[in-house]
């Protein structure tokens, strides 16, 4: 038994597994082992020349990376959409910001009164 046959049987049995535990927090793992196989896969399938395994191993990837989207990288951007971009907070104090810019500048010119 080579070793791309332990990675496809350790990490296939793993992510199957984890897709039907009924803890949400260990589901959002199952596409991560099966990432974690599918190079594996395509190089056994590579090797034994199984053509129709190959093509096979794109789907599963991309049901995989289908499944790493929605529970790691689409809530971290949704996150940043809702938080926007950070801001220069000297920006939001007001009267302190003033103050705070007019000692941050280099040629010390004093800055004009808010009307």
């Amino acid at each position: 038994m080579g070793l791309e046959q332990i990675a496809i049987a350790f990490c296939g049995v793993i992510a199957v597994w984890l897709t039907q535990d009924k803890r949400e927090s260990w589901r959002h793992w199952a596409c991560i082992f099966g990432m974690l196989g599918q190079p594996f896969w395509f190089y056994a399938a590579w090797k034994a020349q199984q053509w129709g395994i190959f093509v096979l191993c794109g789907l599963y990837t991309y049901a995989w990376t289908r499944g790493l989207w929605t529970h790691w990288l689409s809530p971290y951007f949704q996150t940043r959409e809702r938080q926007g971009w950070p801001k220069a907070r000297w920006l939001e104090f007001g009267d302190a910001g003033r103050h705070m810019a007019r000692h941050s500048r280099r040629d010390n010119r004093p800055v004009a009164p808010a009307s």
